[in-house]
């Protein structure tokens, strides 16, 4: 019987050790290669993301309305007006009064503040030609309009530039009978609170700026002041202060 003799491996050792360690060795290149593959990949990636955030455009900040977008159309006009106004209340009520020897204020007007004087003021305008203005006037400025009573009750019309202080005009009413003066006259007798108190006792209520002040009768017939306070948020406040006892007898807001 013959028997096939086996393969043997005539390598030596030190072949085997070499080819052993060989093996390793690109085992070790082949992982270095993926790894260093990733690598390449992570930057190359890292990279297009970068510059992918460069090419989106940033959100523009919102911007926070205006405080005039949110303000109608009156309190724009009352702050704009307030705003050009230099002269306050009281100061133009004691230009108007030393206008008219003995007088005393009836009524006090800041002209575009409140539109339910414009009629009123165009009645006046027709019926009693106001002089030319003074060159002191400043052109466009808002102004004052007052009504001062001599003690028989002849009742004086004066205008006021709410920049300068200084007087625009300054004549009698016309066309005022015997009747007209006499009713003023008694009115006047009846008063105890001047227009000034009456101004505190409302400012004192409602911190704000005087624009009004008006001797005026109520619903109750009862002889009251009717003073116009404009405050911070640009609303008017009206007022009843009661002319004899100095009370507040009515307070609306006026939030148009």
């Amino acid at each position: 019987m013959r028997f096939e003799p086996r393969n043997k491996n005539t390598a030596t050792p030190r072949a085997r050790r070499l080819r052993l360690v060989g093996a390793l060795c690109a085992v070790a290149a082949s992982a270095a290669l993926v790894t260093g593959c990733g690598e390449d990949g992570d930057a190359s990636s890292a990279e297009a993301t970068s510059k992918a955030a460069k090419s989106v455009p940033k959100e523009a900040p919102s911007e926070s309305p205006t405080g005039s977008a949110s303000l109608t159309q009156d309190q724009q006009e009352r702050k704009a007006l307030l705003a050009a106004t230099k002269v306050t209340y009281d100061k133009a009520a004691g230009t108007a009064v030393d206008k008219v020897p003995g007088g005393k204020l009836t009524d006090l007007d800041l002209e575009g503040v409140d539109d339910d004087n414009d009629g009123d003021d165009e009645d006046d305008a027709s019926a009693s030609p106001s002089p030319s203005p003074s060159p002191s006037g400043s052109a466009g400025a808002p102004q004052w309009v007052a009504e001062v009573a001599e003690k028989d009750g002849t009742v004086h019309d004066v205008r006021i530039d709410a920049v300068s202080g200084k007087v625009i005009s300054s004549a009698p009413e016309k066309d005022q009978d015997a009747d007209d003066k006499k009713e003023t006259a008694d009115r006047l007798s009846r008063v105890k609170q001047s227009p000034e108190q009456a101004a505190k006792v409302a400012t004192d209520k409602k911190k704000g700026t005087v624009t009004s002040v008006g001797l005026d009768d109520n619903d109750s017939n009862a002889l009251v002041w009717s003073v116009d306070v404009v405050t911070k948020d640009w609303n008017k406040t009206d007022f009843e202060i009661d002319a004899v006892k100095g009370d507040i007898t009515r307070e609306h807001v006026d939030r148009d």
